[in-house]
């Protein structure tokens, strides 16, 4: 707090004798959120917050964002991604230090090429246009001033899945590729994609009970999505790594899951809806849990892509037990409620336990916001599988439920 006071006494008296100084900024771009402390970092003298909003320096022309290593190895991924599946050859050689290795396997067996062999596998006459790969980063492992990361490269008309391993090296500010390899397999995968919406919230608000999304409705649905050949994104309100409740790891698919780096990375490192497009998905999918009440449901950005993948994709719009509370107040561009007039399913109000603190805090309650936005809430015994579809609506009423929804959402897709 002492800190706070001194930066802003700092900037009025600075102010004071250089109104018309072009680097004093008018306002402080300071976030403090959940309570963390700001910290200090020495190379850029700024002072940083762990959602990387800043206070540049006073002294500074101008206020600059600086990126993270990781983001400077997701933009280094994305140029590999961009420059091989566009033929930009130029984008795809600057992703690459001039010394890199790469080691593959083609028809000539097991080889080892430069950057510029590489490249020139790639056709330059028809530069900025898509080639049919499909690409999408799957984790990155940093280390100092090293890291490694893997990408998943889909050609669905051969039906191929390469997963491409790489060693990067940090070179000053920027990071660049020195080593790749990869395999191929036999796939089914189309590269139609499905959007997950989870919360990041993690104590019910204005209480110390803790929430989480609800793992079973994460995992069950994640894996027949993407056994059926869909391919899963996941965004969050805020990004990042996200609150996670029902972990069992006797069950055998929890445990499966849960021990995969891959998959918990994309848990780790949840999408902001900023950084998604609804014209990449088929379909959204709200999960569950008690974290679903808070955060989800107003957020005007995910009701934005639910709503521009239900009109303009003509999509599907889903969600499972407290999942429902995402879409009771999804509007369609006419104005009308997304659930007006639809037989809606999740978990209702009835089945919670009103006299406990968990309850009190809710926002809202989830039937009766249904039903006052025109909607026919159905529901049944608390652990009894209940699929409502209507349409391209399909809601469930708990985990029990997941798996009819996500065969009634596959079947959705699949006949249009």
């Amino acid at each position: 707090m002492k800190i706070i006071v001194t930066l802003i006494s700092a900037f009025f008296f600075l102010c004071s004798f250089s109104q018309d100084k072009k680097g004093i900024k008018q306002e402080l771009l300071i976030s403090l959120y959940g309570g963390k402390q700001q910290k200090v970092i020495n190379y850029d003298k700024s002072f940083v917050s762990d959602d990387r909003l800043f206070y540049e320096s006073l002294d500074r022309p101008e206020a600059k964002f600086t990126l993270s290593d990781k983001e400077v190895i997701e933009k280094t991924l994305n140029n590999y991604i961009e420059g091989s599946s566009y033929n930009k050859l130029n984008t795809l050689k600057e992703s690459f230090s001039k010394e890199a290795t790469l080691y593959l396997t083609g028809e000539e067996g097991f080889k080892r090429y430069t950057p510029e062999e590489y490249t020139s596998f790639f056709s330059s006459d028809r530069k900025g246009e898509f080639n049919g790969r499909i690409g999408e980063i799957i984790s990155i492992d940093v280390v100092n001033d090293i890291a490694t990361a893997k990408v998943e490269i889909l050609i669905p008309n051969r039906k191929w899945r390469f997963v491409d391993l790489f060693l990067l090296k940090k070179f000053t500010n920027d990071w660049k590729i020195i080593s790749k390899t990869a395999t191929r397999e036999v796939s089914n995968e189309t590269g139609n994609k499905i959007l997950f919406v989870v919360s990041n919230t993690d104590y019910y608000i204005g209480t110390n009970i803790p929430t989480g999304n609800s793992f079973d409705e994460i995992v069950l649905a994640y894996k027949m999505f993407t056994e059926a050949g869909f391919n899963v994104d996941i965004i969050s309100p805020k990004g990042g790594a996200v609150p996670l409740k029902y972990v069992d790891t006797s069950e055998k698919i929890k445990k499966e899951y849960l021990y995969d780096s891959d998959f918990m990375y994309a848990l780790k490192t949840t999408k902001k809806p900023t950084q998604v497009h609804s014209s990449s998905y088929k379909a959204i999918y709200y999960v569950g849990g008690g974290s679903a009440m808070f955060n989800v449901p107003k957020n005007k950005e995910i009701q934005k892509l639910a709503i521009d993948i239900y009109e303009k994709q003509e999509g599907v719009i889903s969600a499972v037990c407290h999942g429902t509370a995402g879409i009771v107040f999804l509007k369609k561009s006419n104005g009308e409620y997304v659930v007006k007039n639809k037989r809606v399913n999740g978990f209702p109000e009835d089945h919670e336990k009103k006299d406990k603190e968990y309850f009190k805090s809710f926002p809202f309650l989830i039937r009766k916001t249904v039903e006052s936005h025109g909607g026919k809430f159905f529901y049944s015994n608390v652990s009894e599988e209940h699929v409502e579809v209507d349409g391209r609506l399909v809601t469930g009423q708990s985990p029990a439920s997941v798996p009819k929804l996500v065969r009634e959402v596959i079947n959705i897709m699949n006949s249009k």
